[in-house]
């Protein structure tokens, strides 16, 4: 039988428990937001990549821009170069990283610009098929740098 005082306690579990679902709701990987791909009109890598994505649960917005060097060197992403700029909800992904990076991103929200996987790998998703443990996915620091490796895959 519940009392008074074991009545309030679980109103304030509740409470709780509400509270902290709504601040850690971006972890939830299924409510990834949409992702914006800047791309060359001509590339068709990175249309297999967003394809690739789209496959896993992610929203993609597909944006030709006719010269991709002023979009890298907008988000800073230069350094790490790849064919394609991801942009979501604030976060910079450059080339084609596979979506278990994508997703320790969003759900560790690191205080860096981005990640990277630089060049065009060919055991990369939409270039070929994946040897997984052979991808260095690489984090792009604020300061622009590409220096620290964020994932390997």
């Amino acid at each position: 039988m519940f009392t008074h005082k074991n009545k309030m306690i679980a109103s304030t579990l509740a409470t709780m428990a509400v509270m902290l679902t709504a601040n850690f709701a971006h972890a939830n990987t299924d409510e990834l937001p949409e992702m914006t791909l800047y791309k060359d009109p001509n590339c068709g890598c990175c249309t297999a990549h967003a394809d690739y994505l789209k496959e896993n649960g992610f929203k993609v917005k597909m944006v030709d821009h006719p010269n991709i060097v002023e979009i890298k060197q907008q988000y800073g992403t230069l350094q790490g170069a790849s064919c394609h700029t991801i942009v979501m909800d604030g976060y910079v992904i450059e080339g084609h990283v596979p979506v278990a990076s994508i997703k320790k991103l969003w759900a560790e929200q690191p205080d860096i610009k981005g990640i990277a996987l630089p060049g065009m790998p060919y055991n990369s998703p939409g270039m070929g098929p994946e040897k997984k443990g052979s991808l260095k996915i690489m984090q792009v620091s604020n300061d622009n740098s590409v220096t620290k490796i964020f994932n390997v895959e």
